[in-house]
């Protein structure tokens, strides 16, 4: 592949700023061709997806860094930008590169591949629920020099309550990225971009058809994407990407070069869905999928909430991959 440098700027793009990440860290960021930029919502399969792609650009089990290091994240204020720049630059393989941002918030090129991981938000929420908890907030606030909260922290509601009030947040969007309009915005904003010459790739992956078909996924996901791997390879990389080979090797492949997670094998803490939906009752369940179909349109939704064999039977109808089945 080419290392010659495609320079992009970021003229048009949304400005996304939370407490540790800043997504004008993209600012002048130069892109080689065939770069993969791997966008998602925080649990949506972020660190499952970086390390699918890893495998296929590797084609080894065995990482020659952690996974973090591999797979920068450019938004994150923990790590100067400097030195994300500079590990990235420093790379000579095929580089792929994650955020939490939405696609209207990073430079798009043609030459790149963005990968946009889609997860049940009942799921979603339940997971972000629990990961609030492995979060050393003091050792975050120590690495982005914030100070500490004038007032203790409320003490935090059960599962359920927390999970109803998500459903209701009436959240700005692009304020509020983590709720559920926010989640509906990350998601909506890829599902519309166009597939056509002078448009880079956009490809959607759901987090269910991951579980289902851990070894099909990732054997479509290397045809879109143009890596050919010797057919002895798979079973190893395969098994490599499973849920409990992550979780072994959690120091490794969980996001926390800083010390910011309490347990880093508590980040992988379930791996399959279903979560949500376990906690709702069905009055509740319909009070979610109402609020769901007044922020996001409805053929989205039906990937989003529907079976590995309903989006294996929408695919044929969508201008850019999705993959399914």
């Amino acid at each position: 592949m080419s290392e010659s440098p495609a320079a992009l700027t970021v003229a048009g793009t949304t400005r996304y700023r939370s407490d540790d990440e800043d997504s004008g860290r993209w600012d002048g960021f130069v892109f080689r061709p065939g770069d993969i930029v791997i966008s998602t919502r925080a649990k949506s399969g972020t660190t499952w997806m970086q390390m699918i792609c890893a495998l296929l650009v590797l084609q080894t089990p065995d990482l020659p860094e952690p996974l973090g290091t591999l797979s920068p994240w450019l938004d994150w204020l923990i790590t100067p930008r400097d030195e994300v720049l500079a590990r990235l630059e420093a790379q000579r393989h095929r580089r792929f590169i994650k955020t939490h941002t939405p696609l209207d918030g990073v430079p798009l090129a043609e030459s790149v591949t963005y990968i946009v991981v889609g997860r049940h938000p009942l799921d979603l929420a339940v997971s972000l629920y629990h990961q609030s908890q492995n979060i050393n907030r003091g050792r975050v606030r120590e690495l982005t020099g914030q100070l500490a909260p004038d007032k203790p922290c409320l003490p935090r509601l059960p599962v359920r309550e927390w999970l109803l009030a998500w459903i209701d947040s009436q959240a700005q969007p692009r304020e509020r990225l983590d709720s559920l309009p926010g989640v509906m915005w990350h998601l909506s904003d890829a599902w519309v971009r166009p597939a056509q010459s002078g448009q880079p790739q956009v490809i959607l992956v759901h987090y269910d058809d991951l579980c289902a078909d851990l070894g099909g996924q990732m054997r479509a996901l290397a045809d879109l994407l143009g890596i050919e791997v010797p057919a002895a390879r798979w079973p190893g990389l395969v098994r490599a990407a499973t849920f409990d080979q992550m979780r072994s090797r959690a120091a490794e492949q969980a996001p926390d070069p800083a010390g910011v997670l309490k347990n880093p094998a508590a980040f992988f803490r379930r791996g399959r869905s279903g979560a949500g939906r376990e906690v709702l009752t069905t009055g509740e369940l319909a009070h979610y999928y109402a609020r769901a179909a007044r922020l996001a349109p409805p053929d989205l939704l039906a990937w989003l909430h529907g079976s590995v064999q309903d989006r294996l039977a929408q695919r044929a109808s969508r201008a850019h991959p999705v993959m399914a089945g």
